[in-house]
Formats: structure tokens, sequence, C-alpha cells
């Protein structure tokens, strides 16, 4: 397995040129083109990992399954399915014309950034400090990792940059689809996106989702079975944003991707994967991360199809 890794790595090295580091955030602009990392888990307590495995970086949009997680862990399934829609919508993770109509809870996604901000607010604590401190509990549960914490440099330059992010809230607001305080949810949302991890961690949360929400090694479980099914439906339709059906048919696994390079990627019953390589695709997605997914998929019979 770790002689495939190491293949696959210098064969899709060349395509972290191609990409394009996610400028728009000031701080991710300052990563290095140049990383590229690979951390496997699988179900019989192997793992394997080759490149930058160890390279920190922030989680970014691959938080969107544990807002998920948590909420329904918080409210339910059928209170969460009454506030946030599962459809795909077929537009980037960013877009605000997300409807023609007037907005309503079905049009929102967990996976995108509207249904995201709307999912902060269904998170359970007094304070939005609070609702965090939750979110960031959970991640180091699921990732097996005490040591996760905020990149501070990263959150600061998404709270000064992140003017789309607040239309986007505000929208919600004007739609009563968000009651709170619009700059004390984005805060708690900025922060999300601002956890710093590695390709093992996100392998460790793939693992346990591909575990129906046991952790690898003590079988302790998380959170109940069916929310991984829940979970990894939305993540096969929409984890790999206005890309995900061209996902589905190239690699077909459940994933979650973000534009800090991140793709976390879910092998149910077999394994989880973690894949760090910070150049973007148009979509916003890591461009070679894809490309190894899509060869171990292949080499490995990995698809779900």
């Amino acid at each position: 397995m770790e002689d495939l890794l190491e293949e696959l790595l210098a064969e899709c090295r060349p395509y972290t040129q191609q990409g394009t580091l996610a400028n728009y955030i000031p701080e991710l602009a300052k990563g290095n083109i140049d990383d590229l990392g690979i951390y496997v888990q699988r179900s019989d307590g192997r793992h394997y990992q080759v490149g930058d495995y160890k390279k920190r970086f922030t989680i970014q949009s691959v938080v969107k399954p544990i807002l998920l997680l948590l909420a329904l862990l918080d409210n339910g399934e059928e209170f969460v399915r009454s506030r946030i829609g599962v459809e795909a919508t077929g537009k980037p993770f960013d877009a605000i014309n997300v409807t023609d109509q007037s907005l309503l809870s079905e049009h929102l996604n967990p996976m995108v950034n509207m249904g995201a901000i709307a999912m902060c607010s269904l998170i359970k604590g007094a304070t939005y400090e609070e609702r965090f401190q939750r979110l960031l509990d959970l991640t180091r549960t699921l990732a097996g990792d005490p040591n996760i914490c905020l990149d501070e440099a990263v959150y600061q330059s998404e709270k000064r940059t992140g003017n789309k992010n607040r239309a986007l809230a505000f929208l919600l607001k004007s739609y009563g689809l968000l009651q709170d305080d619009v700059e004390e949810v984005l805060d708690c949302y900025f922060k999300a996106c601002s956890i710093s991890v590695n390709s093992k961690d996100l392998a460790q949360v793939g693992f346990v989702l591909a575990n129906r929400g046991k952790l690898p090694q003590t079988d302790e479980r998380i959170f109940p079975s069916r929310y991984a099914h829940y979970v990894n439906a939305i993540l096969m339709t929409c984890g790999m944003y206005d890309g995900s059906g061209d996902f589905a048919v190239r690699v077909g696994v459940p994933a979650k991707s973000g534009v800090g390079g991140g793709i976390m990627a879910v092998v149910p019953t077999r394994m989880g994967i973690g894949i760090f390589s910070p150049g973007l695709d148009g979509k916003g997605n890591s461009l070679a991360g894809a490309q190894v997914l899509e060869r171990l998929s292949k080499r490995m019979y990995l698809s779900i199809f």
C-alpha cells in the first residue's frame, strides 16, 4: 500500500503546479503550492502515509460535515431537515443566487456556505464562543487529536475579508432563516473554517464516517449509524461543490473538499483518506488531491457504484 501511495505521489505531484492558491483569503495565498500529502486509515487498523501528510492547514469547508454532525446530535434529523435542505444547489459554494424565488430552508444545503452559516445557529450553547468550543471538541474527538486548535492568523484574515459571507448571512436574515446576531454567527463560522488540521486528522474523521460513527481501535460510538448514512449521502451528492457529479463518476466515494487544499474521503466500511494539496481547480477543489483520489479509486476499486 505504501508503495502504491508513493507511486501516486510521484504521478500526481506535477498537478500541484496547475492549481491556484485561494488568494481571496490573504493568509491562504501564503501556502506552498508544491505541498502534497496523503494519509490512509484502513478498517484493519493499518495506516499508511506519504509526502507532506504532517503539514498543517486550515480545514475550511471540510468542517461542514462536522458541523452537520453536531447539528444532528443537538437537534435530531427531523429538526435539521426542517431548517437545512439536502438537495445540491448546482452552483458554486459561495453563490448568492441560489434560487430566483423567495429563499426557503429547502434551498439551503449543508455543504455550501449559506447552509453552513445557518447550521452554526443550530449548534447548542449559551454563547457562540461555547458553540465553537463544542465544534472544536467534536473535531478533536473524531480526529483523535487533542492538539487541534484555531489558526488565529487565518481566522483574522477571513474575518477581515469575508464580505461575501456577510452578504450571504444578511440574506438569510432578511428571509427569516437566521434569527441570531449576524456578526456572532459569522464569527463562529470564520473560526470553524480556521481550525488547523493535517492529512491524518482528515483521514481519521473520514474513517469514523466510514465506520458508521465508531472510532478506530476502541470502537467507541460517537454518533448513531443513521447520521453517518445521512452525512455520507450528502457528501456524495454535494461534497465537492458544483464538481460533485464529475467527481462521483471519476472517483465514486463520498468526499469533502476545502479551499485550504484538504480533501477528506470516506470509503464506507473500508477506509478514511486525508489529502492535502493547496493548489485548487476552478471549482475550489484540490487539483492534485482529486487526481490522487481518482487513481487510488481505480487501482483499489473504491467506487461505491
